[in-house]
């Protein structure tokens, strides 16, 4: 229902640290069009698009593209969904924007603003397989009840590696942690190998966190933070 999923949109004050450190972590830069007069850069691994743009604004937020953006605010609207803005006319760019029960921000766009990328979903970055966009949640129900009817499907909740909510989509699954677990949302990666890709990692010099969700070893899993303060959480383990 919200659209085919465009990109993270990530605020960050200095949008060349941010591109640099993704580069090292083996991301693509995307075209980007003239739509923002703001610094905008997109990086991907082919599975994951992260929309970094140099202004200050409700971020992160999860974005999709989405024809008709007017009609589908009434469509929202009507489903009981309060909107935080509404920008639709002929002579801007359209876009709407709202949270869900959690305060995760959303956004929906009438038209891309990057060109798609060449890049294989098997071409991983030096992170490993990317499977999920997390955020924390006090509530998986209230989570569930609010993502469904949206368009992803929620699966069985695991307790390992820590309890969390999977929902998956056509293009982007999210998950939803415990705050106890990690109290903003994170980028996971997973791989089999991931001990090598951490030593890979650390010969380049990233810096891991003290921040790693409890009863994960640190020989085999990592938190990483991006110079924006994304986190990156990288697991051991089968995608």
């Amino acid at each position: 229902m919200l659209g085919r999923f465009h990109e993270v949109s990530i605020a960050t004050t200095d949008i060349r640290e941010s591109v640099e450190f993704y580069e090292r972590l083996g991301f693509t830069q995307a075209q980007t069009t003239d739509t923002w007069s703001h610094p905008y850069g997109v990086l991907t691994d082919g599975r994951i698009f992260l929309g970094l743009q140099q202004r200050r604004f409700a971020a992160p937020a999860v974005t999709f593209v989405h024809a008709g953006i007017a009609e589908f605010a009434d469509q929202l609207e009507a489903r009981g969904i309060q909107l935080d803005f509404r920008r639709v006319g002929d002579e801007v760019f359209n876009e709407i924007g709202f949270q869900d029960p959690h305060g995760h921000h959303v956004l929906v766009l009438e038209a891309r603003t990057y060109s798609p990328v060449t890049r294989a979903p098997e071409e991983m970055s030096l992170c490993g397989y990317f499977t999920e966009y997390s955020l924390p949640a006090t509530s998986f129900d209230d989570a569930r009840v609010f993502w469904e009817p949206l368009g992803f499907v929620a699966t069985e909740e695991p307790d390992a590696p820590y309890a969390h909510l999977p929902l998956t989509s056509d293009h982007l699954d999210l998950a939803f942690h415990q705050p106890r677990t990690l109290d903003r949302p994170m980028l996971v990666f997973r791989d089999p190998g991931m001990r090598g890709r951490l030593a890979r990692l650390r010969e380049l010099g990233v810096r891991e966190s003290g921040e790693l969700p409890r009863g994960l070893p640190s020989a085999a899993n990592a938190l990483i933070e991006a110079p924006e303060g994304t986190a990156i959480l990288l697991l051991e383990g089968e995608s």
